[in-house]
């Protein structure tokens, strides 16, 4: 099977740092900062309502530089964020971010809980893996 056949979940990060939506953005910035990510999905509970990345947070801190910490996060993210299921194939995810210029797309579970993140770091990583099988 091609690499772009195959399912997303081959490729996402599975069980993403998420943030609620009721979160400060200075929560959402430590936990970008301490796990190393540049997208959160947002939680109301445990379903999904969107999802802030960090061209979101510095948004925000521009409009508002002087209370933007504890502003919540759900004034920033994005809402109804890309969804996809774990058996969506890459080539449909990555023509989907593509097309719709997501920089990340959620997956989620037969109920509808995040239970993966793809980003394009992701799919530039499975484009690179079809480089170096064709090498």
């Amino acid at each position: 099977m091609l690499p772009s056949q195959k399912p997303v979940s081959r490729y996402m990060s599975a069980a993403p740092i998420v943030v609620q939506q009721s979160a400060p953005l200075s929560e959402a910035i430590a936990l970008m900062q301490e796990h190393n990510v540049r997208h959160l999905p947002v939680l109301e509970g445990e379903d999904p309502v969107g999802i802030v990345s960090e061209r979101d947070l510095a948004m925000a801190g521009s409009l508002v530089p002087d209370a933007w910490e504890n502003i919540p996060v759900a004034e920033a993210m994005t809402p109804h964020p890309f969804t996809v299921t774990a058996e969506t194939p890459i080539h449909v995810v990555a023509h989907n971010m593509a097309d719709k210029h997501y920089g990340a797309a959620l997956v989620a579970d037969e109920t509808g809980h995040v239970i993966g993140l793809f980003t394009t770091t992701d799919a530039l990583l499975v484009l690179a893996a079809c480089g170096a099988e064709r090498d």
